[in-house]
């Protein structure tokens, strides 16, 4: 594998979707159309669907070629840890958990990391999603030397949900 420290990734390149094996098709779109309120944008029969945030050609893969009626994801293999969606707006994040809430959907975890407010959940396959929002750089924390410094602190959810009021 080459190693080249001279070539830095374009401060402009974004990871554009996940694409995920799902068991189940139709339970994965209950989670991410009906939950979380990704729309679809095409549908392969019941082996595919895409799905986006404001029409984007699509966020979101899933699919059954692979793994119809498989196990959930093994939490001890390699994989993908987690899925990230970043809301735009604090308040939006106030509101994917209060249908999250509204729901009874679990959550697995909540933190506050000084660059970001993070809410944790797995999909109905086990894979992990996180759903979080972005504080504004100029916020994020630094130590003395002036270098990034992130954190897990708890979120408190009834602060994040007073975003609603």
């Amino acid at each position: 594998m080459a190693n080249n420290e001279d070539y830095k990734v374009p401060a402009s390149t974004r990871i554009g979707h996940v694409h995920l094996k799902v068991s189940d098709l139709e339970r994965s779109l209950l989670f991410y159309n009906g939950l979380l309120g990704f729309e679809v944008t095409q549908r392969m029969g019941d082996a595919a669907a895409f799905l986006s945030a404001g029409g984007y050609h699509h966020h979101i893969g899933l699919n059954t070629w692979h793994s119809k009626a498989a196990p959930q994801a093994s939490k001890r293999g390699v994989g993908l840890y987690h899925t990230a969606i970043v809301y735009e707006h604090r308040k939006e994040l106030a509101q994917v958990l209060q249908r999250l809430l509204d729901a009874d959907y679990p959550l697995t975890g909540a933190a506050d990391h000084g660059v970001s407010e993070a809410l944790y959940l797995n999909d109905p396959d086990g894979n992990g999603v996180e759903l979080y929002y972005d504080r504004p750089k100029e916020q994020w924390p630094h130590t003395k030397d002036g270098s990034l410094e992130m954190y897990t602190r708890a979120l408190h959810l009834d602060h994040l949900l007073a975003e609603l009021k």
